[in-house]
């Protein structure tokens, strides 16, 4: 089967244990921190910790014994509190981190079905409904997503950090294509990311070969945005996140659509899409509070409507 694979040769990344606060951030809002209610009959609670803060939400993974590598029911978690982050109306950015050494070591295949149990259309299924679901789930989330990337992004781990919108990634970092190495082909979107973001020539000789790429190397790439020594990760992701937290959010997501889909589509019709968005921006509260500050020399107040 071809879901991207925790890839248990790789060595662990030379980072410290847990540069992002997995509690997420530190500062309250309205004089706490909003956690999500506990049901402790589940115990992906525990695997993937989520709070709201200053209008952020922190999705960190939290099985750094595994590097984090995903289990079907932390993904369907994922989804989910990105499906929530994207309805809820005091979110208005996402923080994807984790703890320990690892980012992401890709899905966790324990408990897969042997090749002798699939029967034709199984692994096309599996595909579709569990790695690229995920990765969609990024792509469509309708706040901005930050990548806070810790350690060792690998194989569909790589992959959900080169989803996100803004990628933040420690010196410690790297990603690693890991595919090629178990003689699979890349899954999670990865053939469709990572032309778009640094070529087709590149993004073969990374599948191809196979070879970690560390962090700064991945940001002469293109793949990461920025890089910072590991114990500035979370303070960084945090100033990134509040300062979209305070921008106007549907602006935001409609660029975000308009960015998304450019590279798919034609000059008319990305064109026409922008002058769609700008319609339908113009109707927002913040766009309006965005034209009278400006003709009132102030600094807008956005309220994310």
């Amino acid at each position: 089967m071809t879901p991207s694979p925790s890839p248990d040769a790789v060595p662990p990344t030379a980072g410290p244990e847990g540069p992002v606060d997995p509690a997420g951030p530190r500062r309250p809002v309205d004089g706490a921190a909003r956690v999500g209610p506990p049901d402790h009959a589940d115990p992906v609670d525990s695997l993937i910790l989520h709070t709201t803060d200053n209008g952020v939400s922190w999705l960190t993974l939290n099985r750094p014994e595994a590097m984090n590598a995903l289990t079907p029911e932390q993904r369907e978690r994922l989804i989910r509190r990105l499906a929530d982050a994207s309805s809820d109306p005091g979110v208005r950015a996402v923080v994807l981190t984790a703890t320990g050494r690892g980012f992401c070591a890709g899905a966790d295949l324990r408990g897969s079905p042997s090749s002798q149990e699939r029967v034709a259309g199984d692994v096309a299924r599996l595909i579709r409904d569990g790695a690229q679901r995920l990765i969609t789930a990024v792509l469509d989330c309708e706040k901005p997503v930050i990548a806070a990337v810790n350690g060792t992004a690998a194989g569909l781990g790589a992959h959900l950090a080169l989803a996100c919108d803004l990628v933040l990634a420690a010196e410690s970092a790297r990603f690693l294509e890991v595919f090629v190495r178990r003689g699979l082909i890349p899954d999670g979107g990865g053939a469709y990311l990572l032309p778009r973001l640094i070529g087709p020539q590149r993004a073969k000789e990374l599948m191809f070969f196979g070879d970690a790429v560390p962090a700064a190397e991945a940001a002469r790439l293109g793949l990461v945005n920025r890089v910072v020594p590991d114990g500035e990760l979370a303070k960084t992701a945090r100033e990134w996140a509040e300062r979209l937290a305070t921008g106007p959010t549907r602006a935001l997501a409609l660029t975000k659509q308009l960015v998304n889909a450019s590279l798919d589509t034609d000059r008319a019709t990305a064109f026409a899409a922008e002058a769609t968005a700008q319609e339908i921006n113009m109707t927002t509260t913040d766009a309006q509070e965005g034209v009278a500050a400006f003709v009132a020399r102030r600094t807008p107040a956005y309220r994310g409507r």
